[in-house]
């Protein structure tokens, strides 16, 4: 495409930037026509520059012309940014001319530049040569104030720094073009004020016009006399002829430590009680002229001459010094000091003019009534248990500190072993120690000893005493048992006779214990084999017969030195069951295929022999106790078959021994049918009773005959068992004769009676007729029922 570029208003603008702009009416549309190029068929337009903030609108900028042979009209359009992209509306083409013109303001500060594509069109819609490209530059106006970053800034310097010292940098922007006038800043500081005011009154701060470099101008910079400035800041574009904005710069004046801390006043006079820790006695004062609160205000405090007795600290809202007492102070040993305290800050002093500065403390010590003390608590002493009474244990045990007058007594002691000099706290044993009492603790014994000054205050102090025992061999052992039993099968499974002993001592002055045989001749036949420390083992070396054997031990502990004691042992040697116990008398007799000695028979056939008469003199005095009451010629009750009477049972009777002769006789009411005649040879003729019938047991049946006894002994040893049980069998189950202390039979009421009631016991006829005076000879429970009856 040729196109056709109109272009002279435009040049005019370009060549003349900072003259004013040019008016739409000046310029002349001849010379607007562009300069062409012919480069291959295609026209290069330049770049065209507008002027932001145009207040000619709309204006025409260039005319695009199409140079292509065709007959018909040209249609012309345009698009890109500012076209119909954003932003849209700012600039149009006719389409009929080509002019493209801007319709609306342009801001450089938004948009610096646009590039559009023109096309060329038939009437029916066909392109008739390739696009052509048009770029527009926005030119710069000096439109936009320059602006500080903040509103405030804020900067420290320290004190008494040098001139050319920088505080700090302020900033200002300005959206012009940088590469423009319209960009270029200048600062300047228009008002300075200080705090206090007119504390200075001289410039003390320049800035750089160009950075922004706020520096130092002149010296004096003292924070004593101003803590801080306060700058009008001041911006300009155009170099400083331009657009301008202010702002506020405030320096503060930062401390150094350039004053050292003085004492105010440099002598101190402070008062301490003795055998305290007092966590302030007094307090130093130091002040200091640097910025108070901060690091080169605070004091640290340092006792030159430290006597181990006292510290210092500093406050930290005060920055005084605080004394405290941290060791106790003794008056006796020392009633005064003298303290020489320092005061510097703990940041480095800066200033070579200043010194440390120093005061002088003097600590008076208080007396007081203070209470004994004893050398060791607890007080520990060591003794034998066996120590003797009267012994010192310990002696020099408390002092006083103010050289009083002391009294020593035992508050608590258990077991009353202990005594004291009331004077001089000397301890004696009272009396012999056991070192198995019960006040005894792992072989300590303790005990509470008292101590009071006899000044008016009576101040006390308590110490315990620790008794430590140790053992001493003070008891032979025991030798236990000292009889007992060993087999004569010598069977290996069975051991012999355990031997062991009792000690009262403790170990070590105990076990183990050594046994031996006292008797040489008995060490031929028996021998003491140990188990371990406390048991042994006596048995026979050899083959024993039976028998009793006296073996005497003797039995030693292991203490230094060595206690022992000797004893008979008596030892039973017999067969053994399969226990290891002794075999009863008749199972050694049958059990043994020997036989049995002449003396253990006899004591057998005695024992025997003895039973007997036991049991006949039994027979004997149950029988004779039972008496047949007569009256006239008859039996007790009578002896007419018409005789009847009632059975009085008594329940709660238990049945007495043989001894027992108040309970009833309850033979008295048998029938008469039921007493069957026993063995003339049975029971001796004086016993008063008849020989006819005689009494039968109610706890057994009476119909079965008489066992028969045996008669003699037999004369063979070996059936004396058999003989005994034989004897006792018969005995037992004998129907007819006593003993009458056996279990009675409670349900066995008897045959029945023949009565119908108590009444008519002995009855016949009527009561007038019944004569009842033979209830008085059944005893004295019947004498009452007899004088119901009787008509006298």
């Amino acid at each position: 495409m040729k196109a056709v570029v109109v272009l002279a208003a435009l040049l005019t603008i370009v060549c003349q930037v900072s003259s004013s702009r040019l008016k739409q009416s000046d310029a002349n549309p001849a010379v607007l026509n562009p300069w062409r190029h012919r480069v291959k068929r295609d026209w290069i337009i330049p770049p065209i520059r507008v002027l932001e903030n145009s207040k000619h609108l709309p204006e025409d900028l260039v005319q695009i012309k199409s140079d292509k042979i065709f007959t018909g009209e040209v249609i012309y359009m345009l698009e890109g940014p500012g076209v119909d992209q954003d932003p849209k509306g700012l600039f149009e083409i006719d389409e009929k001319t080509g002019w493209i013109k801007s319709k609306e303001p342009l801001d450089r500060e938004k948009h610096k530049s646009f590039k559009l594509k023109a096309f060329a069109l038939s009437p029916s819609g066909e392109r008739l040569e390739s696009p052509t490209t048009i770029e527009i530059y926005v030119l710069d106006q000096n439109d936009n104030r320059p602006e500080f970053t903040q509103k405030e800034f804020i900067g420290t310097i320290p004190e008494f720094s040098v001139p050319g010292t920088s505080v700090m940098q302020v900033t200002a922007v300005d959206f012009d073009d940088p590469s423009t006038d319209n960009a270029a800043l200048s600062y300047s500081i228009i008002g300075q004020e200080c705090d206090p005011p007119h504390g200075i009154n001289k410039t003390m701060f320049g800035i750089n016009n160009k950075t922004g470099v706020i520096y130092i101008r002149d010296v004096g910079l003292d924070r004593d006399v101003v803590q801080s400035f306060r700058l009008t800041l001041q911006v300009a574009d155009m170099s400083g002829m331009g657009l301008t904005s202010s702002s506020r710069a405030i320096i503060h004046i930062s401390d150094i430590n350039n004053h050292a801390p003085k004492f105010q006043p440099t002598t101190y006079n402070m008062y301490a009680m003795e055998n305290k820790l007092i966590a302030e006695v007094g307090r130093v004062n130091a002040t200091d002229k640097d910025q108070r609160g901060g690091d080169n205000w605070r004091i640290k405090y340092t006792i030159v001459n430290p006597s181990g007795h006292f510290a210092i600290r500093t406050d930290p809202v005060s920055n005084q010094g605080i004394i405290s007492v941290v060791k106790s102070l003794d008056y006796e040993y020392q009633a005064e000091y003298k303290l020489i305290v320092k005061a510097e800050n703990e940041v480095k002093l800066k200033s070579p003019y200043e010194q440390i500065h120093s005061a002088t403390v003097t600590v008076r010590v208080m007396n007081e009534n203070e209470a004994p003390i004893f050398y060791k608590n607890p007080i520990k002493v060591t003794v034998p248990e066996s120590v003797v009474p009267g012994t010192i244990l310990v002696s020099d045990i408390a002092h006083d500190p103010d050289h009083a007058k002391l009294r020593f007594e035992i508050i608590q002691d258990p077991d009353e072993w202990l005594a004291i000099d009331h004077s001089t706290g000397q301890i004696m044993a009272k009396k012999n120690f056991k070192i198995r009492s019960p006040f005894v603790r792992n072989n300590i014994y303790s005990a509470v000893v008292k101590v009071t000054d006899q000044d008016a205050d009576g101040i006390s102090a308590t110490a315990t005493l620790e008794v430590n025992l140790w053992e001493t061999n003070d008891y032979p052992p025991l030798l236990i048992p000292q009889s007992g039993t060993v087999c004569s099968d010598r069977d290996p499974d069975k051991l012999g006779l355990l031997l062991s002993a009792l000690d009262e001592d403790m170990s070590p002055q105990a076990d183990p214990f050594t046994f031996n045989i006292a008797d040489q001749n008995m060490a031929a036949n028996w021998t003491i084999i140990t188990l371990n420390e406390t048991h042994a083992v006596l048995q026979p070396l050899v083959d024993i017969e039976r028998g009793e054997f006296s073996i005497p031990v003797v039995v030693s502990d292991s203490g230094s030195p060595s206690l022992y004691s000797s004893a008979l042992v008596n030892v039973t040697v017999c067969p053994c069951d399969s226990f290891g116990d002794c075999k009863s008398i008749t199972a050694a007799i049958f059990g043994s295929k020997i036989g049995i000695s002449f003396i253990a028979l006899m004591i057998i056939i005695g024992c025997i022999a003895l039973l007997l008469v036991l049991l006949l003199l039994t027979v004997a005095v149950r029988s004779c106790t039972s008496q047949n009451i007569r009256k006239g010629g008859g039996l007790l009750v009578g002896g007419s078959d018409d005789d009847i009477r009632d059975n009085v049972f008594h329940y709660d009777e238990q049945g007495g021994g043989e001894e027992d002769e108040e309970a009833f006789n309850i033979d008295f009411l048998r029938s008469p049918s039921d007493m069957l005649p026993a063995p003339a040879s049975f029971f001796p003729q004086d016993c008063g009773l008849p020989r006819g019938k005689q009494p039968l047991r109610k706890d057994a049946p009476h119909y079965l005959p008489s066992p028969t006894y045996p008669r003699k002994p037999p004369g063979d040893p070996t059936d004396i068992e058999d003989f005994i049980n034989v004897g006792l069998d018969a005995a037992d189950n004998d129907p007819n004769v006593p003993p009458y202390d056996t279990a009675l039979i409670y349900d066995y009421e008897g045959d029945g009676s023949v009565a119908g009631s108590l009444s008519s016991i002995a009855s016949t006829g009527s009561d007038g007729d019944q004569d009842y005076d033979y209830l008085n000879d059944w005893g004295p429970r019947f004498k009452k029922l007899a004088n119901m009856y009787d008509p006298r």
